[in-house]
């Protein structure tokens, strides 16, 4: 079965490149570092020895943060080398760390470039993120002997449905981990069903990402250049959605509100931006700098790397990605700054976090954009249900910390 996979990988070469063509019309840096896609590195090897943990993109990169940090001080004397998918990955792995860590991508899943990478840094130990699972990738380091961990592992319904159509290929892979930290008993029961043998529930390490004191108090400045009207986030927007949510807001009646809309691509800024135009809303970009106009209706949040201080200035937070059926973005971090969270109807990504939001009072579940806006002026003008919210979603957190201190107990590092 991995035969025939790489033979696939192979017959799939020349779209992959492609891929990196057409995404890089609207993201340059996707052309960047394309050797290293195929396990060429200009960079000289680190002389320390290698901790190598792997995050594919942002969201992965900010869940490894706390592992990182605490695997460094331990372990001083070793390197760590952070590999990632996407160019807003590898950004945010520089915004995170700076020169505290090597970062680089991660080969295309051949097995020559995986032994090229594999030689060139030599790690001791290799972490891979969430759902990571390539096949030569996962052989090469059992037949190297090097152990292997994926942690903070998730595998909703649809994937692990999906995976169940290839189940030789991934139970090979899976039983050959090292160690799995999953997030939640029902991730480690579809992994298990999987061929995952060394299995632990650590929960979300997202639970113990710290809020960076800089962002925060961005975000308190730019609400103070707001002023006092009701703000609403539309974090993590994904395509279609934005539509929705404008056009549901143009069927309802709040006074004052500012609505703030930060799509999740960045390639989609200038798309969104259209968009509001054309709706007839009266908008101004991040890019552009915040002023207290009252005469804005929405805000676009065009930047990378300030999601947090997006959930700092806003009095409740939408969660994209859950209005139409992609599964949903993470409510963690608006969850801890105590804000209200709205999410919509497809949670399958992060279906156990939203559920024990929704059971804390952290969060409210709606169906549709139209109960989305009404839900949200509601409590933009409750103060009261807001705080009683805001409160609840501390906790809600709170109570779920300590996933890192038990995925270091598993390594053994």
């Amino acid at each position: 079965m991995r035969f025939i996979y790489t033979l696939l990988l192979y017959a799939l070469l020349p779209g992959a490149l492609w891929h990196l063509v057409w995404r890089a019309r609207r993201q340059p840096d996707y052309l960047r570092h394309v050797p290293e896609r195929f396990g060429c590195y200009r960079a000289p090897p680190p002389v320390q020895p290698v901790i190598w943990v792997h995050a594919v993109s942002v969201g992965e990169t900010h869940a490894a943060a706390p592992l990182i940090r605490a695997l460094r001080e331990r372990h001083p004397d070793h390197c760590v080398v952070l590999t990632h998918i996407t160019p807003t990955g590898r950004e945010a792995g520089a915004m995170l760390f700076a020169d505290q860590v090597v970062s680089c991508y991660l080969p295309y899943d051949f097995p020559g470039a995986i032994e090229r990478f594999l030689e060139r840094f030599r790690p001791r130990v290799g972490v891979l993120m969430e759902t990571e699972i390539w096949p030569n990738l996962v052989h090469a380091c059992h037949a190297r002997g090097l152990p292997l961990y994926l942690v903070n592992a998730r595998l909703s319904e649809k994937s692990w449905a999906g995976y169940r159509r290839f189940e030789r290929l991934a139970r090979a892979s899976l039983s050959r981990f090292t160690g799995i930290a999953a997030q939640s008993e029902a991730d480690a029961r579809r992994l298990r069903d999987l061929g995952a043998r060394a299995t632990v529930v650590a929960g979300n390490l997202k639970f113990d990402v710290a809020v960076p004191a800089a962002q925060r108090d961005l975000g308190l400045q730019w609400r103070a250049a707001w002023g006092a009207r009701p703000v609403l986030l539309a974090a993590s927007t994904r395509d279609g959605e934005e539509a929705l949510l404008l056009d549901a807001m143009a069927r309802s009646a709040t006074p004052d509100l500012l609505l703030v809309i930060v799509p999740r691509h960045p390639q989609r800024f200038d798309e969104v931006a259209a968009l509001i135009e054309r709706r007839g809303y009266r908008c101004r970009r991040r890019t552009a700098g915040f002023a207290g106009d009252p005469g804005v209706e929405v805000v676009l949040g065009d930047s990378m790397g300030e999601m947090v201080a997006y959930y700092a200035a806003c009095d409740v937070a939408f969660i994209g990605g859950s209005l139409l059926p992609y599964g949903a973005q993470n409510l963690i971090e608006p969850c801890a700054l105590g804000k209200p969270v709205l999410v919509g109807p497809s949670t399958y990504n992060f279906a156990e976090a939203v559920e024990g939001a929704v059971a804390a009072g952290a969060a409210l579940k709606v169906a549709d954009a139209d109960q989305l806006v009404r839900e949200a002026a509601r409590l933009l003008l409750d103060r009261d249900a807001r705080l009683r919210m805001g409160d609840a979603a501390l906790a809600f957190c709170a109570a779920h910390q300590g996933a890192t201190q038990r995925v270091l107990a598993m390594l053994g590092w």
